[in-house]
């Protein structure tokens, strides 16, 4: 019976109760999680680049942590800057994400 109703609990209306997400923590030079980073996240490395047309911006939690819900299963371009440190010249691109899960990022910032 547990089994049955752990099912019906995922599935509602045939689609899965989880989007695809992406948690990105963000890190200084020294490994140490940083609170307060501006977040952004581009489809294309155009707009990236112009900093324009963001899909979902945040800041990061007194973990360093920010998560973005409902994504496309695709690479993005990301911007993390917090005051004169940012990431640019490495860590800009994700990975594909995978559809239905919840993707792990790190970004280093300097």
């Amino acid at each position: 019976m547990k089994t049955t109703l752990l099912l019906i609990a995922f599935f509602i209306g045939g689609s899965q109760l989880i989007k695809t997400q992406m948690h990105i923590t963000v890190r200084n030079e020294l490994g140490n999680t940083e609170e307060g980073v501006s977040v952004t996240l581009y489809a294309n490395e155009a707009d990236y680049e112009k900093e324009q047309n963001p899909v979902q911006s945040g800041t990061t939690d007194d973990k360093g942590i920010v998560k973005f819900k409902e994504l496309n299963a695709q690479e993005y371009f990301v911007l993390a800057k917090k005051g004169d440190a940012n990431n640019f010249g490495g860590g800009e691109k994700t990975g594909a994400l995978v559809a239905n899960r919840i993707n792990k990022v790190n970004i280093i910032i300097q």
